[in-house]
């Protein structure tokens, strides 16, 4: 496994982009099972299905598009915005303070970033409920990239210009290895953080993946103990 830190090359670092649902969260958490339910419930609601039609709808479109709504889109011609606001309102509130988290973002140096599939709305209340908003300079959604989802290399670009980062000297973090792609061709170091979904596991083995670790926090200690070096 790729987990050897080159502390040399992330001195260089200049800004750290995350992805968000189980990443700045581990996979283990509850929160992303909260917004498949809702999910599953809204295309029940919408398509007049029973819980396990809709759960194998949900999951088809998904693996076949990289978001369930990228698939409502392209096979149903649903607009977004209605599914986009009733799937990401999931309960939080029993996701409190993180302050292990919160001292290690803030021990980066640089600015930090969250591009997510989702929703602004959704990356900003998750990173309150933690108690890190006050870390990130930029959230990069669903909507900014016009609905196309990660790993298409289009909004990775558009990303870039809105952020004004320089890949050169990024780092981007994600629990899909198949995401990091596009981020290493434009020049960025890659993070993949160890899931045992097959579908977030998908391209772990690639070269564009450049260091595994467990989880966010596993990787933020790794980082500050370089630094400390």
């Amino acid at each position: 496994m790729k987990t050897n830190l080159d502390s040399s090359a992330l001195a260089e670092i200049k800004d750290w982009v995350f992805d968000l649902d189980n990443t700045i969260y581990p996979a283990s958490s509850s929160l992303f099972p909260r917004v498949a339910e809702r999910m599953t419930s809204f295309i029940m609601e919408h398509f007049n299905l029973d819980t396990e039609a809709a759960a194998e709808m949900k999951t088809r479109l998904f693996r076949k598009y990289g978001t369930t709504m990228h698939g409502l889109m392209r096979e149903h011609n649903m607009e977004p915005d209605d599914f986009l606001a009733y799937v990401h309102e999931i309960d939080l509130s029993d996701v409190h303070y993180d302050a292990e988290l919160d001292n290690f973002i803030a021990s980066l140096p640089g600015r930090k970033h969250i591009y997510t599939n989702g929703t602004t709305r959704h990356a900003t209340r998750i990173l309150e409920a933690f108690g890190i908003r006050h870390h990130f300079d930029f959230i990069f959604d669903i909507v900014a990239s016009s609905h196309i989802p990660k790993p298409n290399p289009a909004p990775y670009q558009t990303f870039i210009a809105q952020s004004n980062i320089d890949p050169q000297t990024s780092v981007m973090v994600e629990d899909m290895a198949r995401n990091l792609e596009p981020a290493a061709a434009l020049g960025m170091k890659t993070v993949w953080l160890v899931s045992d979904h097959d579908w977030a596991a998908n391209g772990a083995d690639e070269d564009y993946v450049h260091y595994i670790s467990a989880d966010l926090k596993t990787f933020l200690a790794e980082i500050h103990q370089a630094h400390s070096l």
